[in-house]
């Protein structure tokens, strides 16, 4: 399921700190952190997994992403380490508190119909053609997709916390999150062997990463059909993290709809829910947050915020939950709240679709609420969507959390929850390590 290969990392004594040149996942950076993060040092991973292209620059910034690889190699900012390894990688909260291990390794590219990688969640195209043209052109896995396996505690297990509480790490670094990072290479090949035997039955869950295991498959789809044969193409970066051993934490993930009036979205979603306007209003997103996770555990719920009101959304009524959300078992996807948001409250309800034109999809619910305020037209400024409230107004919608057990039901089932409905964590570091297509 993984194997090893020539991680290639910073060179800590040419930059400026590993927490400084290292980042979040890309799809979780918002634009004012992304701008932060390119500022705290000028290798900044940022520069590689988000490029900015100066507008009616000749090239693009995939072309820009891969120009700043190869000169940070030349110039000796990035490294290639001398053998092929696994590499152990602990996140850790402030103390003694351990909060998830893995290995990071090379992944074998299968096709979903061979069960082996499970996804969980659908995927937009424009995503996955980002992430595909980025890979193409710096010919690299600059970030590890995150995966999950069941009934763990095994070989493999055992030896990632050996070597990590009985090693010198290989990079250290705190964030200023307060996570820990650290980071060691398994290069014994009787070690690496007992990890093979252990890991070679199991199956992984896509956890984090779906829109970059689809660019994955789709570079070594089109390599293929180019005439090219095995290769580095064949394999993805990824973190595999026993879940048995360090149980994910799993959170929402929401949405800010662009062109629609948050007084109508509440009006129009009274005809399926009990609706209830929150005293604090939108500015109270703590307390929004507090009535959510109340009524989350009685069925499908949600926050509406914006223009300085909030309302809470619960007691869907069943009948017409029933004829929006028809898939079986109903007792997992008419709980379900991505499903429920997506089939009931956005098509049934308000007439519109989860895409990525007139939906933005937000990890933190005070940005989401936020947005709301500074939105007068669509995500990425591609103009509103011609919602039931018209244009120049947005409504926030505030999730509940899907639970580990209802993300591996729906992979069990191998069916997919709606695009961006789970969040788990804590998310691997970017910039840690990365793997060239060149190294293997």
């Amino acid at each position: 399921m993984l194997a090893p290969f020539r991680g290639v990392r910073y060179a800590e004594d040419r930059v400026s700190g590993l927490a400084r040149v290292t980042s979040p996942p890309y799809d979780v950076i918002a634009a004012d952190n992304e701008t932060r993060l390119m500022a705290a040092d000028p290798h900044n991973v940022v520069r590689l997994i988000l490029p900015r292209h100066p507008a009616g620059r000749p090239g693009s910034p995939y072309q820009d992403a891969a120009a700043d690889l190869a000169r940070w190699l030349a110039d000796g900012i990035l490294v290639a380490d001398p053998v092929p390894a696994l590499y152990v990688y602990e996140q850790a909260a402030a103390g003694p508190v351990v909060l998830q291990r893995g290995l990071i390794g090379a992944l074998g590219l299968v096709p979903y119909a061979a069960g082996v990688v499970q996804p969980h969640e659908n995927v937009m195209p424009g995503p996955v053609a980002g992430r595909r043209h980025l890979m193409e052109a710096t010919q690299a896995n600059l970030e590890p997709i995150f995966l999950l396996y069941q009934n763990g505690n095994g070989v493999a297990t055992g030896l990632v916390d050996s070597v990590a509480d009985g090693r010198p790490p290989l990079a250290e670094a705190t964030t200023t999150d307060g996570l820990r990072h650290r980071l060691w290479a398994i290069t014994d090949p009787a070690e690496l062997a007992a990890i093979a035997a252990d890991l070679a039955p199991r199956t992984a869950l896509i956890a984090d990463g779906h829109h970059r295991y689809a660019a994955y498959l789709e570079v070594q789809r089109d390599l293929r059909d180019g005439g090219a044969g095995p290769g580095p193409w064949d394999s993805g970066l990824a973190l595999l993290v026993d879940s048995a051993a360090y149980p994910p934490q799993v959170g929402a993930i929401h949405r800010v709809v662009y062109g629609l009036v948050p007084e109508t979205a509440a009006r129009l979603a009274s005809a399926a829910f009990h609706v209830r306007e929150l005293p604090g209003g939108a500015a109270d997103v703590p307390g929004a947050l507090a009535q959510l996770a109340g009524a989350c555990g009685c069925g499908p719920a949600f926050v509406l915020a914006g223009r300085r009101r909030a309302w809470l959304l619960s007691d869907a009524d069943p009948a017409l939950l029933r004829t929006a959300v028809p898939d079986q078992p109903a007792e997992l996807w008419q709980r379900v709240g991505g499903t429920v948001m997506s089939d009931l409250l956005f098509a049934r309800l308000w007439g519109i679709a989860d895409d990525e034109r007139s939906v933005r999809a937000c990890y933190d619910p005070a940005e989401a609420v936020a947005a709301t305020d500074a939105a007068s037209g669509g995500p990425d400024g591609a103009g509103g969507s011609a919602g039931p409230g018209g244009l120049g107004a947005s409504t926030a919608v505030l999730c509940c959390p899907m639970s580990a057990a209802q993300v591996y039901q729906v992979a069990a089932l191998g069916r997919r929850v709606p695009r961006k409905s789970t969040s788990f964590g804590p998310k691997p570091r970017t910039g840690l390590v990365m793997r060239l297509f060149a190294e293997g």
